[in-house]
């Protein structure tokens, strides 16, 4: 029997197995045709495109840049997946027809109201809070979670239910508790 998800859109079981075949398939392809070993991940494609983006403004500057002589600021196959996630992600919602733009989520606007300045700022302010953790975790909790759950490694369970949740006990935080 197939799961329902209450709104005709995908099935999360099978968008699921379709991640877990991606990352088996990116093992496969990275360690056959690059000969090293790349897992699934978006956090450092963000960072790569701040270099690609500040390389415009201060060429000398990111040169000089001691992490993106490591990291080098390029597009690779991990920059196009997260531009892939951005298309597949629109394309999805177009054909299940949920797409709806909006500037104020709905569990938003009953919490702190209709602004969408104050919705800005928040999302701006929480993605400054996600991108320095992942930086100082060397790598995004979805990366973590797909990378170390595949290679069955006991931190990357650990690290997962911590960032359930963590998740869980903010947005219970911020958003208080809701009855069903």
């Amino acid at each position: 029997m197939e799961p329902k998800t209450g709104d005709g859109g995908w099935s999360p079981y099978l968008a699921g197995a379709l991640v877990g075949v991606l990352a088996i398939v990116s093992v496969y392809a990275t360690t056959t045709w690059m000969g090293k070993t790349s897992y699934l991940g978006a956090s450092t494609t963000f960072v790569r495109a701040a270099g690609i983006l500040e390389r415009t403004v201060a060429p000398d500057r990111v040169a000089a840049n001691e992490y993106f002589v490591k990291e080098k600021v390029r597009v690779d196959w991990q920059f196009m997946l997260v531009i892939g996630i951005l298309l597949g992600a629109l394309v999805s919602s177009a054909t299940d027809r949920s797409f709806k733009p909006e500037g104020v989520p709905p569990i938003w606007k009953d919490r702190f109201g209709p602004s969408v300045g104050k919705r800005a700022v928040g999302a701006f302010l929480g993605g400054i809070v996600a991108m320095v953790g992942a930086r100082m975790a060397d790598g995004c909790p979805s990366g973590h979670g797909l990378s170390g759950m595949m290679q069955l490694s006991v931190s990357a369970f650990v690290a997962l239910a911590m960032f359930f949740g963590v998740g869980v006990v903010v947005a219970s935080v911020v958003y208080g508790r809701r009855s069903s």
